[in-house]
């Protein structure tokens, strides 16, 4: 669909020879994707045995790999560098090459400078998986051959060249973002801000400032009006009066924003005081997920999709795997899995959806240099125990000290074991580690799996 620029047409990337520096499943699809288009290409990864390094060498063998650290010659030698987001911007070789002049892009920004169909955008800290999913079940209800990408599922650069694809749906990463000046979305969303990445970010201000360049453009801003701190961007963010602005909140709405009222005798979620569906007639759980069905029914409508496909949509969505999962019911004790909670403000936003109920909390992992003091802060009277586990669990339990009884387990099973011995008829048993799992697991999928497997093994049977 796409070819390399000639001298009659202007390339758009700045040069013809490109370094991609980290070879995973991003950097690999950004090797295909230059590599077919006509650009000189080499890779390279600080690891001697990349995941895609077979892949790579039997698909692309003439491309030049440097691997078991970064090569200064491969960086001197190239027009510009294609960053994966695993690899931070202030890694020596990276920063060194930036410094002389060398451009930084990134997968979305080469997608961002190929791509003219429509685009919506989603980041935040929690809950950018659901929105985009679900966004992605509403415009195929509503007829549109839709593609949900990113941060989530394919690699875009994987897509472009389908002719058949009417939209782009894509989760963005801050990583992805920091690397990324020219999307222009039709509709972008901030969902909410929380401490994340803080071992890869000097501090929160340099996490949020990384997520608002999804508002890059002309498009509509799709915000959260109950997030102070996504208020704050939006207020701020340049030209942002001269945009169509749509907010989302727990609260009832005023105007075209999206949030709930009471109609009925019950809550419903509603654009302005429009009552579209209510609240009971979801099949999802939890207050933190309201907000993302709301934050999904206001981007839906930023970019026409019928009101009937979108309703449609959010009442038989079922949610995504390891987010707030319910994994069964056993003496009247529910347990839930919500291993995808990597970050405090996942695991809080978790807890206020279980607000209405007793509850044990399993958590822990690498807390990635979080300030664990909220989390004691958000400990509600119906917290009956937390259980911990993972490098990160004496921290945890210091900070919580003694504002609920916690305990400290070696594994999984020691936790599942100990949460059903302690759990009574009437609680709930949810994962939810706030923390990343790669002490312990190959990431959150695997955490999950274990929960899930430990449940079903030690309680369900």
């Amino acid at each position: 669909m796409y070819t390399l620029a000639t001298q009659e047409n202007h390339n758009p990337l700045p040069g013809t020879r490109a370094l991609v520096v980290g070879l995973g499943k991003t950097g690999l699809s950004c090797a295909r994707f230059l590599h077919a288009h006509g650009y000189e290409v080499a890779v390279t990864d600080s690891r001697l045995q990349p995941p895609y390094l077979d892949v790579l060498r039997e698909e692309l063998p003439d491309v030049a790999v440097f691997v078991g650290g970064f090569d200064a010659r491969a960086f001197a030698q190239c027009d510009f560098i294609v960053l994966s987001p695993g690899v931070a911007a202030d890694t020596d070789a990276v920063a060194d090459a930036v410094a002389r002049g060398t451009p930084l892009l990134g997968d979305i920004e080469i997608f961002a400078r190929f791509e003219t169909r429509p685009v919506v955008a989603i980041t935040g800290s929690n809950g950018k998986s659901t929105v985009t999913r679900l966004l992605g079940d509403m415009a195929l209800r509503a007829g549109r051959h839709v593609a949900v990408a990113g941060n989530i599922g394919t690699p875009v650069l994987e897509l472009v060249d389908d002719a058949s694809i009417e939209l782009f749906v894509l989760e963005l990463s801050s990583f992805q973002l920091e690397t990324t000046d020219s999307l222009d979305a039709e509709a972008a969303a901030l969902l909410n801000i929380s401490a994340d990445h803080m071992d890869r970010y000097a501090s929160l201000a340099a996490y949020a400032e990384a997520k608002r360049k999804v508002f890059n453009g002309h498009g509509v801003m799709v915000y959260n009006r109950d997030d102070a701190q996504v208020r704050e961007l939006v207020a701020g963010f340049p030209g942002a009066r001269q945009r169509r602005r749509i907010s989302f909140g727990l609260d009832a709405p005023r105007g075209d924003d999206f949030g709930l009222i009471q109609h009925a005798g019950e809550s419903w979620l509603a654009r302005g005081q429009q009552a579209l569906v209510a609240q009971s007639a979801l099949r999802i759980h939890g207050r933190h997920n309201i907000l993302n069905v709301l934050a999904t029914l206001a981007l839906g409508t930023a970019i026409g999709l019928p009101l009937e496909a979108m309703l449609a949509a959010a009442q038989a969505f079922t949610g995504l795997p390891h987010r707030t999962q319910w994994v069964g019911t056993a003496g009247g004790v529910n347990w839930f899995n919500d291993s995808k909670a990597t970050n405090i403000g996942a695991t809080l936003a978790a807890l206020r959806g279980f607000a209405d109920r007793p509850l044990i909390l399993i958590a822990g992992g690498q807390g990635k240099g979080q300030d664990f003091g909220e989390l004691r802060a958000a400990l509600g009277d119906g917290l009956r125990a937390v259980i911990l586990l993972g490098e990160d669990a004496p921290s945890i339990q210091a900070a919580i000290g003694d504002r609920v009884s916690t305990h400290v387990v070696d594994d999984m099973g020691a936790a599942v074991a100990l949460a059903a011995e302690l759990a009574q008829p009437g609680d709930s048993v949810l994962l939810s580690p706030a923390c990343a799992s790669f002490d312990m697991f190959s990431g959150f999928e695997e955490r999950g799996d274990c929960f899930t497997r430990e449940v079903e093994k030690r309680v369900l049977s």
